[in-house]
Order: structure tokens, then C-alpha cells, then sequence
């Protein structure tokens, strides 16, 4: 969860989906990034020998997790038409895992992938830039971006209450990404 509005829009979103896995049968973990402390990459440069960033800080925990992982929700508020900063440090760091697969040809566990966005304004294009960047970043941990859910003019902590129909749709994609589809008519 990229958000660092606990309780906000896209946090709401994000639990909706992921009791919609858990519905499914997959086992859950939510990490919320605005929580840790993670530098944004540095360019060093020393992950290209040997796939391992030398940065010390909470990122060091979250690289076993994000290879070992069968699937994978990324969700965010839009910040001047991007992901939240906070997710961005992620995203940058995630460069140790680029790095691996690209340049060392290291083996990277397939998995599933999907992006929540939730933007304040209701721009034609509120979510080309994060969605690239978030598809390069599964590219990286090597994730099928198989499913998306963007909602426009929401902003205020809690209004996505009022969105019924987007807290069912973000329910139906964690039901889908763990493998069972809500109803014969979602699908």
C-alpha cells in the first residue's frame, strides 16, 4: 500500500481486494510502505555485480518477499499524475531485482500482478504515468500485469464509501488474482 493516508481511499480499496483473495482461499500480507523507512535508490551501481543493493534500511526485508510471492496488488493515491513518493523508494530499490533478472539472468519466480489507483481529478490521462511505471516495475519482479482498477474524482479520506461499485470491482480483482472468479457474470 502505497498510500500514507491509513484509512484513505486507496487503503480501503486495497483491504477490499485483498479480503477478496482471502475469500478465494490465498494467504494475505499488506505492507504498508508510507510505515518503513526506504531510501530511494542511489545509483551505486552495485547491484549490477551481484544483484544485492548495499543500502541498510527496510527494503532489505521486502526483496525475499516480493520474489516469493505468487501475486501481487500495488495500490496508490496519484500524486501529480504518479504513484505516491513513498512507493516510488520502493519501485527505485526494486532495481537490485531488475538488475538479477536482466543482467545476471538470475531465475525470478513468475507471479501475478495488479495496480489500484485512485486520483482526485478526472484527467484523460490521470493514470498513463503510473501505470508504466508500475509495469516496468512487475517487468523487474517478473509479475503478469493481469488486472487494474483506477478510479477518478476521489479524494476526500472515506468518499470511495460512496463508490459501491468500485469497493465490489476491487473485491472481484483480489478474488480473480488468487485464482477463483466472484460469479459466472463477473468473469
Amino acid at each position: 500500500m502505497g498510500s500514507p493516508r491509513f484509512g484513505g481511499n486507496t487503503d480501503l480499496l486495497l483491504d477490499e481486494a485483498l479480503r477478496g483473495a482471502r475469500d478465494a482461499g490465498a494467504e494475505v500480507e499488506k505492507v504498508n510502505v508510507a510505515r518503513l523507512k526506504i531510501s530511494p535508490c542511489q545509483e551505486i551501481y552495485a547491484c549490477l555485480k551481484d544483484g544485492n543493493c548495499p543500502l541498510r534500511d527496510d527494503m532489505a526485508n521486502l526483496y525475499d518477499r516480493l520474489l516469493n510471492t505468487d501475486a501481487i496488488i500495488v495500490a496508490s493515491p496519484i500524486f501529480f499524475y504518479t504513484i505516491s513518493p513513498q512507493l516510488m523508494a520502493l519501485i527505485s530499490r526494486s532495481q537490485a531485482l531488475w538488475s538479477r533478472r536482466y543482467i545476471l539472468h538470475m531465475e525470478i519466480p513468475a507471479k501475478k500482478g495488479a495496480f489500484i489507483a485512485v486520483g482526485a481529478t478526472r484527467g484523460e490521462k490521470l493514470f498513463d504515468g503510473s501505470k508504466l511505471t508500475i509495469r516496468y516495475f512487475f517487468k523487474a519482479i517478473n509479475a503478469d500485469y493481469t488486472a487494474e482498477l483506477f478510479v477518478r474524482g476521489v479524494d476526500k479520506k472515506g468518499e470511495i464509501k460512496g463508490h459501491p461499485t468500485a469497493l465490489a470491482d476491487a473485491y472481484t480483482l483480489g478474488k480473480k488474482l488468487a485464482g477463483q472468479p466472484s460469479s459466472p457474470a463477473a468473469q
